[in-house]
């Protein structure tokens, strides 16, 4: 969804404002900090959590290559930071010394796009040229859709991670970074997907976000009525499907569990979701975890969420269920190389009669996967290994 000026600063919050000192302050402390620390690595994910890629590395890191002084940034009220603090240094996320740390980094390296002490004043450092400090993007998921938010000339990142051919051929000829720096190294969380102990009568049900939902702005009204979250289609999509007895029939009458997990983006939005189906339970975050769902979840259904691609690389089936496909490319990412027919891991469906039809065809296949679903998963991960995070440390280091 392309946004005006104005509706971008409509984004803009207080404390981003409070930052622009910090940075003023921070950057003539940095200029000798970086005296001291000459080869320092500071990593981070979410501002809240430790549970992906650049949480893996730190993890690998600190486990493989302990002479490498690594910092993780994570904030202090993280349910996660005790965890990341018993593996090695980390760094209160946003505050000042994290601004210093940042500053004086030989690498920044996270799995968000704003994985940095604040995103809107180090996007304005970093795009204007102001900064040019070595940022490497571990990347948050598999691309498939057109995202133009991390073309180069929105990033100016130094390395860019991707993870399969079709992918590295689609970022080197859309997304403008200069020949080199976009590497094909695989995910690092993919590391640990490896070790998957299935329950085999537990579906994960996991719709992705809507930007236009999850942070509205007058933009958002070119898409549907976001004044209220029960008018939008997202809400009355999914609260039909999870409330219907069809459903419930299903899930009762072959002893099938569903986990109802949606993005994080989107988990404020919980409580209008009345589920009172015994055999669905709503999961959220912080105390379940996405890649431990995905791990021991036998089926997945989603519409149009990254989080198939982890699915996918463990050779799982799935469904895509898409309600409001035009208004995602709308409103959200352009299609870019992949399409969900002809490349997805599994079968498009657009209503719940067609939804329900096919769980209860593939619950007594009893989840085999099938043609040319398959294959697909095979052809498409041509990096399968435990071998990510050593790529992407090793990757690091030649630059």
């Amino acid at each position: 969804m392309h946004e005006t000026f104005f509706q971008k600063l409509q984004r803009v919050k207080l404390r981003d404002i409070g930052h622009i000192f910090l940075f003023m302050l921070a950057f003539p402390v940095s200029l000798i900090y970086r005296l001291f620390r000459r080869d320092l690595w500071l990593i981070c994910d979410n501002e809240m959590e430790a549970r992906d890629n650049g949480y893996r590395l730190f993890q690998y890191i600190c486990e493989n290559h302990p002479e490498t002084d690594a910092v993780y940034a994570i904030s202090r009220r993280s349910p996660d930071r005790e965890r990341v603090c018993s593996i090695g240094k980390t760094v209160g996320y946003g505050s000042f010394r994290h601004w210093i740390l940042y500053l004086s980094a030989r690498y920044n390296i996270s799995s968000q796009k704003g994985g940095k002490p604040n995103a809107a004043v180090c996007y304005f450092l970093e795009v204007n040229r102001i900064l040019r400090n070595r940022r490497i993007f571990l990347q948050h998921g598999v691309i498939h859709n057109d995202n133009e938010f991390l073309h180069y000339s929105e990033t100016m990142m130094k390395m860019f991670v991707v993870s399969t051919q079709k992918e590295y051929e689609f970022v080197c000829e859309k997304f403008g970074y200069p020949q080199g720096a976009v590497k094909k190294l695989g995910l690092c969380r993919f590391d640990y997907l490896h070790d998957a102990d299935v329950k085999p009568r537990q579906i994960l049900l996991m719709p992705t976000w809507r930007s236009w939902i999850a942070t509205p702005t007058s933009a958002s009204y070119d898409i549907e009525d976001v004044s209220s979250f029960t008018n939008t289609e997202y809400y009355k999509a999914w609260s039909s499907f999870l409330s219907s007895p069809e459903l419930h029939r299903i899930l009762e009458e072959n002893n099938m569990d569903m986990v109802f997990y949606p993005h994080r983006d989107m988990q404020s939005y919980l409580g209008y979701f009345d589920i009172s189906c015994p055999r669905i339970r709503t999961a959220s975050w912080p105390s379940s975890d996405v890649q431990q769902l995905l791990k021991e979840s036998a089926y997945l259904i989603t519409d149009y969420s990254s989080i198939a691609m982890d699915f996918a690389y463990m050779r799982k089936p799935m469904m895509y269920y898409q309600f409001d496909y035009d208004d995602f490319r709308k409103g959200q990412y352009k299609e870019g190389y992949f399409s969900y027919e002809r490349d997805g891991f599994g079968p498009v469906v657009h209503s719940e009669e067609e939804a329900f039809s096919l769980l209860e065809e593939m619950i007594k296949n009893r989840f085999e996967d099938v043609s040319p679903y398959k294959e697909r998963k095979a052809d498409f991960f041509d990096l399968y290994d435990d071998k990510n995070c050593e790529r992407n440390y090793n990757a690091i280091k030649e630059l």
